[in-house]
């Protein structure tokens, strides 16, 4: 797993704007947010395929989702899993919100961008409601 991205933020080899940190899971902002707000939750331990993590995946989506909920005054978080650009277990959260640009589905080449200074004020948001 040395050439695993994810396994790289995991040891802080690459930097991240992290969200939430325990023990299996580590959740951090997406780079190529397709919504303020929009990040990933992987389990510390390289597992290929979200099915195969061993530690319950659900405790730090429901955490983080409920922040983000929060966070961006929405109730609507989107979740999905992908798994074909980091072959690393991973789910997005995005927040969605009215005339964000995607209508019914999540247009993955809709991205966003925000700033350096953007994405510490975005993940500062989020971890105020952890």
């Amino acid at each position: 797993m040395d050439m695993c991205i994810f396994c790289k933020i995991v040891k802080g080899e690459i930097p991240c704007y992290k969200i939430f940190e325990d023990k299996d899971f580590l959740s951090f902002l997406d780079i190529r947010p397709t919504n303020q707000g929009h990040l990933l939750v992987i389990p510390k331990k390289h597992y290929r395929w979200v099915w195969d993590v061993q530690e319950n995946y659900s405790l730090p989506c429901n955490k983080v989702a409920q922040a983000l909920k929060k966070a961006f005054h929405t109730d609507y978080i989107v979740s999905f899993v992908m798994g074909n650009e980091v072959h690393h277990a991973h789910i997005h959260l995005v927040p969605r919100f009215k005339d964000d640009g995607h209508g019914g589905l999540i247009n993955l080449k809709n991205i966003k961008q925000f700033s350096p200074e953007e994405m510490k004020g975005i993940a500062e948001k989020i971890k105020k409601y952890l």
